[in-house]
């Protein structure tokens, strides 16, 4: 042949950074050797693959067309490499949650996904809705564990498990409580919010759509824990996943408003690439996730234990 693994290494590490100095740090080669191997690679089949913006590299038509062939023979590579080393372990992944999957879900599925594949190795990438969708599309990471949606013609979307958003304020509010509340009555209040990108920020605007406009809207957060505390401060009341308040509402330091007739349910799902490679470590993960909430009928009811068989709870 007249490439080697390691000027494909090269190809796909360029691909999904951009750049030759943060391709170079990614695969621990020098600078030098990463710009050779990337040359030589193109000069041996007289052919660009990317595009220079700069000190930006773009893949052109037929990069992009080779990236998804050259990261599946990398990635059966490695999985041979672990065989012939005696190793029948699920390899490296690269996985992307975003952040109340992240928070309350992926460690603790991380955890036992390497309990049952020793020797595995996982790198857990925690961004919002937006941000992982863009991450899957450009090959940085294997899987994405998203809030939201996406109609990126290069994904795949495969529903997981239920989850529902609340609305919710400290125990002391003047809302707190209350059984007859409309709609109206959240449009006099202050709010605390997860940021625009976010899967939350997108139900809960569908959701109230047409109050939007008159809602008062005084801090955006990017991070649920974050929002927890201003609400339990007196900030104003917010809203996000059930799973992230399920222990903050058995305390009561939290209360949620249950508002009539307002839909606030979602789903969790899977983002993989159309053309992305299913390694035995992507299929191991996906069995193991899917298995953990079958059942469940909602996020805030899956039940996750620690490797003694108790089960965990949520701070």
């Amino acid at each position: 042949m007249k490439f080697t693994l390691r000027q494909l290494e090269v190809l796909v590490a360029v691909g999904r950074e951009q750049s030759v100095s943060r391709a170079a740090i990614a695969i621990a080669l020098s600078q030098s050797a990463t710009s050779m191997a990337l040359a030589e690679l193109e000069k041996q089949f007289n052919t660009r693959l990317f595009d220079r913006q700069g000190k930006r590299l773009q893949l052109n038509t037929t990069g992009r067309q080779i990236m998804p062939q050259a990261m599946e023979l990398l990635d059966r590579a490695q999985q041979l490499q672990s065989l012939l080393e005696g190793n029948a372990g699920a390899g490296s992944l690269r996985i992307g949650a975003t952040l109340t999957i992240g928070n309350y879900l992926a460690t603790l599925l991380i955890g036992d996904y390497m309990q049952q594949n020793p020797g595995s190795r996982v790198e857990l990438a925690v961004q919002n809705t937006s941000t992982i969708i863009e991450q899957v599309a450009h090959f940085k990471l294997d899987l994405g564990l998203i809030e939201g949606d996406s109609h990126h013609p290069d994904l795949e979307i495969t529903p997981w498990v239920d989850d529902e958003l609340v609305i919710f304020a400290a125990p002391d509010h003047p809302l707190a409580h209350r059984t007859d509340l409309s709609l109206q009555d959240l449009t006099n209040e202050t709010w605390v919010l997860r940021e625009r990108g976010s899967g939350t920020r997108q139900v809960f605007d569908a959701a109230l759509r047409h109050q939007l406009t008159n809602l008062n809207i005084c801090l955006e957060l990017e991070h649920t824990e974050a929002i927890k505390r201003a609400v339990e401060s007196g900030l104003g009341i917010s809203c996000i996943s059930r799973l992230a308040l399920k222990d903050a509402f058995r305390r009561g330091s939290l209360v949620p408003l249950e508002i009539a007739g307002l839909d606030l349910k979602r789903q969790f799902n899977f983002v993989l690439h159309k053309q992305k490679f299913i390694t035995s470590g992507i299929s191991a993960f996906l069995a193991l996730c899917r298995q953990v909430t079958a059942g469940a009928e909602r996020s805030d009811l899956i039940i996750m234990r620690r490797p003694d068989g108790k089960p965990v709870e949520y701070r």
